[in-house]
């Protein structure tokens, strides 16, 4: 009996070790659904350099200063029949971090988030690649990278022979490489998601997966919204310039603008370790706002040219017809465009914004010298209900401040 009993024991132990093991496994191959999701998402957006490497963009030595001037922000925007305020949209639309800049001051600033706050750095997703294009602008005007007609292969000849083996810059910057499937972020063979299993370390390299993808359609015909053009577009910009995009960032944009915080660049697993150029970027809030600002005065921060004036004004619109806003096709929202990395806005004051899976915004207005910056922790990837209810409220937050004389 006593045998009986130590052996019952001893299954009960290996069969418990072996449930826990099969947990983790699951835990293991479920992670990206698990942290990217309610109630973990809104501290994994927050908190991502506890989940992957990172690289840091360090802080200006002399941080610039945002005049802050602070003020109610009593507007009402019409949605689903009826009219909301400001509180509403961040009740509705999951804010967790949220600034407004109008000529040139820091008006509004709050953080409904709770892991957020003012020195909270806060994953970007693809608002990362806005950022990237800036960088290329730059490379550009430096000479480090010859022309937006070169091909990325020259520049990357480990893609040789891929469906990457033909696309321009040009065409990377526009999302018209003709490479590569949907960006359906709900498909586990999207080229997106063989892309994010590679970075947290779940099968394969970057490069495996960027090379995975096949051609589609002839470059600089046909938009297609895929982070693996972006990825391929980091490459060339490291490649050209012998820096990693957080080493270029900090020397040539972290800097010059007086970022007050240090932001960073998620990094894959597996070594050779590779930021994503199109979804890795983290970064505060007002940090973004400085970004936003820059943009929104030409590129010039402080007396000092630093981002191209004509890279600026590639960004508001690219004056070709498949780009145009409405044209992008039926999976897009009619009231986007798109050129450049940016999402274009249309109209006479030729707005554009930087969006991010999850509710990430960067609206910059020149024409009304307002940025906003909203952060969001959405329960899905991507809801055109809460894109169009966001859309809308910060154009009547435009108009709002419009209207002050």
């Amino acid at each position: 009996m006593a045998g009986d009993r130590k052996w019952a024991t001893g299954a009960g132990v290996v069969a418990a070790v072996g449930a826990a093991a099969a947990g983790a496994r699951w835990v293991w191959r479920h992670q990206d659904e698990l942290v990217m999701r309610p109630p973990l998402s809104e501290w994994t957006f927050t908190h991502m350099s506890l989940l992957l490497p990172t690289e840091t963009v360090p802080r200006a030595g002399r941080p610039s200063v945002l005049p802050r001037a602070p003020r109610p922000l009593e507007f009402t925007y019409e949605w689903d029949g009826a009219a909301r305020t400001l509180s509403d949209l961040h009740t509705r639309t999951r804010t967790t971090g949220f600034a407004v800049v109008h000529r040139g001051r820091l008006v509004h600033e709050a953080y409904p988030g709770r892991f957020a706050g003012p020195d909270r750095r806060f994953q970007l997703f693809s608002l990362t690649k806005s950022v990237t294009s800036v960088l290329v602008g730059i490379a550009l005007e430096e000479g480090a990278i010859g022309s937006t007609d070169d091909k990325a292969v020259t520049y990357c000849p480990e893609l040789a022979g891929s469906a990457f083996d033909g696309p321009t810059v040009e065409d990377l910057l526009h999302m018209s490489s003709g490479a590569g499937g949907e960006e359906d972020y709900e498909d586990p063979d999207a080229p997106v998601n063989r892309l994010m299993r590679a970075v947290a370390g779940q099968g394969g390299t970057v490069l495996e997966a960027v090379r995975s993808v096949r051609p589609h359609s002839t470059p600089g015909t046909r938009f297609n919204y895929s982070t693996l053009d972006t990825q391929v577009l980091g490459w060339v910009l490291e490649a050209a310039t012998g820096r990693t995009l957080a080493q270029y960032a900090a020397e040539r944009l972290w800097g010059p603008i007086g970022a007050e915080s240090d932001a960073y660049y998620a990094l894959s697993r597996g070594v050779p370790r590779t930021a994503v150029g199109g979804g890795s970027f983290n970064a505060t809030v007002r940090d973004m706002a400085r970004f936003g600002l820059l943009m929104a005065r030409g590129g010039r921060w402080g007396g000092e040219q630093v981002v191209p004036q004509r890279w600026v004004e590639r960004s508001c619109g690219a004056g070709l017809p498949h780009l145009e806003v409405g044209a992008l096709g039926e999976r897009y929202p009619a009231h986007y465009g798109y050129a450049n990395q940016w999402w274009t806005l249309g109209g006479a004051g030729r707005a554009f914004t930087g969006l991010g899976i999850y509710g990430q915004f960067l609206r910059v207005d020149p024409e009304a010298d307002v940025v906003v910056v909203k952060t969001s922790a959405w329960p899905v990837a991507d809801d055109p209900a809460l894109d169009g209810e966001t859309a809308t409220a910060l154009a009547a937050l435009v108009t709002h401040l419009s209207a002050d004389a």
